[in-house]
């Protein structure tokens, strides 16, 4: 057998690649025989620095920032490639593991830590920036990153506004400078095409998992609609509507609009960025993870991308996850998976399934019948 291993991290819990080496374990103690490629993938989330480091190269930096909630400060990494990109991981700076999501998280949460580690690339004179955007906890539309670059946000009075998402609401002009002079291109990796607002935007899909509570919603939302009609009067840019906006609770829409950042794929700009097609080619069977599959899978997030790309050359991808959110049967025919596999038992919290990952996923790969 040729198998290639293309897991993505489980957020939380394991590292795509402590998982590519659970994995090559596992599938040599099964198959002796077996050769075993492994190529850790990730799409724009967790793992995505790592990823794209470890394949073309170049120096991992440290740089203390502003977390998901100011005035908290974390040290963070970032790259510089051999070839000069800098590359940054959205989760690093403004991650949801950096706090305890709460209704007071998610009001106060700010993107400034972005708009510094884009300060630090440009310091190091990068030629382009690529900016991975899953896995926040904020839901500012990149306002706080834009302040960190320069720009003054003020109310109608005149004066700064507070940091965070909610403080958007009084928003009421904002004032520019000419940072034309440090620009470099960037590019946002994106594991979602949500827009900035509405029933499927930035606050409605993803504000709830970060702490929001329902009463809150109208409020958040009424804050980026705000923010997108002063953006609209200010400076007659309207990104609000173009796909991807909305990720990283609309840290998109802000890299768009003051940034003019071009936003891609992140699954399939690193699956070219590590040369997976040519792994897959010489493959039989593909092996990846998640650690949590549901409807939005098929969107955009890594296990849809890696399917995408077997398919076109008929070969069976066989998925191993911690958490099924919906019917495994008619997600695995959906996302056109050889297999799909919760390797969580039901009666495990969440808790519990991330401590016992490691034993769990290798024992439910071990077990697992490739073959039928």
């Amino acid at each position: 057998m040729k198998i290639l291993l293309a897991p993505n991290a489980m957020k939380g819990a394991l590292s795509a690649q402590k998982i590519a080496t659970i994995l090559s374990k596992t599938i040599r103690r099964k198959y002796p025989d077996a050769e075993v490629e492994s190529s850790p993938i990730a799409d724009g989330g967790n793992g995505t620095l790592d990823c794209i480091m470890n394949a073309l190269g170049g120096t991992i930096y440290e740089q203390e920032v502003t977390g998901p909630i100011h005035p908290i400060r974390v040290k963070v990494r970032y790259g510089i490639t051999k070839d000069n990109i800098a590359v940054i991981e959205s989760a690093e700076a403004i991650g949801l593991h950096l706090l305890t999501p709460s209704p007071e998280t998610i009001a106060q949460s700010t993107t400034r830590g972005i708009g510094e580690l884009i300060l630090a690339s440009r310091s190091r004179l990068c030629k382009e920036i690529w900016i991975g955007l899953g896995g926040s906890a904020t839901n500012d539309g990149g306002g706080g990153m834009a302040r960190a670059l320069g720009l003054d946000f003020l109310d109608q009075h005149g004066e700064q506004l507070k940091e965070g998402s909610i403080a958007l609401l009084q928003l009421h002009q904002i004032e520019t400078k000419d940072t034309t002079k440090q620009h470099c291109p960037i590019t946002i990796l994106s594991d979602v095409q949500n827009t900035l607002l509405g029933n499927t935007g930035a606050t409605h899909t993803f504000a709830r998992q970060k702490g929001a509570s329902e009463e809150q919603l109208p409020y958040m939302e009424s804050a980026l609609k705000n923010f997108s009609d002063v953006v609209q009067r200010d400076l007659h840019k309207d990104y609000s509507n173009i796909p991807g906006s909305g990720a990283a609770g609309g840290l998109g829409y802000g890299l768009m609009t003051f940034c003019d950042a071009q936003s891609v794929s992140g699954i399939e700009h690193v699956m070219n960025t590590i040369g997976f097609d040519e792994k897959l080619s010489m493959c039989e069977h593909v092996i990846t993870t998640e650690g949590t599959l549901d409807s939005q899978t098929l969107f955009g997030k890594g296990i849809s991308g890696i399917v995408r790309r077997a398919k076109l050359m008929n070969k069976p991808v066989h998925a191993f996850v911690g958490r099924v959110n919906g019917n495994i049967e008619e997600l695995q025919s959906l996302l056109g998976l050889a297999s799909l596999t919760e390797i969580s038992p039901a009666e495990l919290s969440t808790q519990e399934a991330m401590r016992d990952a490691s034993w769990l996923l290798a024992d439910a790969v071990y077990h697992h019948n490739f073959h039928q």
